[in-house]
């Protein structure tokens, strides 16, 4: 609120617009213009593709809450991971489909918190962010309050991010791999380690450690995610290590077990079968060993848990209370 009393907020979202015409809003800088009907990698225009949005209790207990996460999946992607379990939406959704302007969005942002939703929380927003901080924008000025949550797969430009200062509460991103090859052969992002890096690092400088209110909702700050995959293509001891180093014991993590074979996984061994719990053991014995401390673990079940069908109407999670 302060950002749109000055005039700051809406300076920023037209800093957005242009950076996503020519589009530089993530690391690949593929240069479309936008504006002239080019979409780029991710395939995306002006508008914002929205697949589902529900009140998501499959997150990190500090975002899920009692009243769950209010949570809006975008379509499309920056990257192209082969494992990818939302791959429905983020590599084969169709295009024009659900598609929302920035009035639209703020509808969908009030419902979610007329719902009870403890938290607005952006899944995979990064090509759209112009659209989705606009959305904000309008929602905010009609009584929108809820903490602001970015959850990404940590393929971020920093100088998209810096534009996110003070709008972002809580950021919460993945840190997929530490090899350079293998992020080039299972997301065609060879530069994703040194992104991923100094994403986290930005995030870290505006957020800092994970605050939690009286609740134990989040509020504000950094909580990493790590999909542990099989035969450690995820480089998970020196992900993990980095934190530690960087950004010291204070740095939560989320070590994720929930890793299944999906989309063209089955292609790709060792990606074609389940995480072994010897795997995981080591993962875990990782994190111990660097002292990280703030955060979550899985158990290895998770993996039978955590499967969204984008083709289903409505809520893309099992149940009523998924």
């Amino acid at each position: 609120m302060r950002l749109i009393e000055t005039g700051e907020f809406d300076r920023r979202v037209r800093a957005l617009e242009a950076r996503s015409d020519p589009c530089r809003l993530c690391p690949r800088a593929c240069g479309a213009r936008r504006g002239r009907g080019e979409t780029g990698f991710c395939r995306t225009g002006r508008l914002a593709p929205v697949a589902a949005w529900c009140r998501h209790r499959g997150e990190e207990p500090c975002l899920s809450g009692r009243g769950g996460s209010g949570t809006v999946f975008f379509a499309r992607c920056t990257l192209a991971c082969a494992y990818c379990q939302n791959h429905r939406i983020s590599q084969e959704w169709p295009a024009g489909r659900g598609e929302m302007d920035a009035p639209a969005l703020a509808e969908v942002y009030l419902e979610l918190e007329r719902q009870g939703a403890h938290n607005l929380n952006w899944v995979s927003a990064t090509h759209v962010l112009p659209v989705a901080v606009a959305a904000l924008g309008i929602a905010a000025r009609r009584g929108l309050r809820l903490p602001v949550v970015l959850n990404s797969g940590g393929y971020e430009a920093v100088a998209t991010l810096r534009l996110l200062e003070g709008i972002v509460d809580v950021y919460l991103p993945d840190f997929k791999y530490w090899d350079p090859a293998t992020a080039r052969r299972l997301s065609g992002a060879r530069d994703y380690p040194a992104a991923a890096r100094a994403a986290v690092g930005e995030m870290w400088r505006q957020a800092g450690p994970l605050e939690v209110d009286a609740d134990g909702l989040a509020a504000r700050g950094l909580l990493v995610r790590h999909l542990v995959l099989p035969g450690d293509l995820s480089g998970t001891a020196e992900v993990l290590g980095w934190i530690g180093r960087e950004l010291g014991p204070a740095a939560a993590v989320s070590l994720m077990a929930q890793y299944f074979p999906a989309h063209r996984a089955a292609a790709r061994p060792p990606l074609h079968r389940p995480l072994r719990p010897g795997e995981y053991r080591r993962a875990l014995a990782a994190l111990e060993a660097v002292g990280l401390t703030e955060g979550y673990v899985q158990e290895l079940e998770a993996r039978d848990h955590y499967r969204p069908d984008f083709d289903r109407a409505g809520h893309p999670f099992e149940g009523p209370d998924a």
